[in-house]
């Protein structure tokens, strides 16, 4: 998997690449883990995302969580309809912002 960062202000854009799983999650993790101080939104570009699992989905949900408690809004952003489905499946089309 690979990340790449778009930032402006008070907004962060991450592209994210391959597949999101309990191997690659952790990347993600750390990514997330600072720099969000000054974010008001945060995007997921999953345009190319492959894959993601249950630990992906962990991720995504600690991400939405702590940009609720910014007053803040996680987007996900082109995520295919493979990812779409699991999203529909786990019941997280009605917490996350798809788009």
């Amino acid at each position: 998997m690979t990340i790449t960062e778009q930032k402006e202000t008070g907004r962060l854009v991450l592209l994210v690449k391959g597949r999101l799983d309990t191997t690659t999650s952790p990347q993600l993790e750390q990514r997330l883990g600072s720099g969000l101080e000054e974010i008001q939104e945060l995007v997921l570009d999953f345009a190319s995302l492959e894959y993601i699992s249950s630990t992906g989905l962990r991720v995504l949900l600690a991400a939405h969580k702590r940009m609720k408690q910014q007053e803040g809004e996680l987007v996900v952003r082109g995520a295919n309809e493979m990812v779409r489905e699991v999203f529909t499946i786990t019941g997280f089309m009605d917490i996350l912002h798809v788009e």
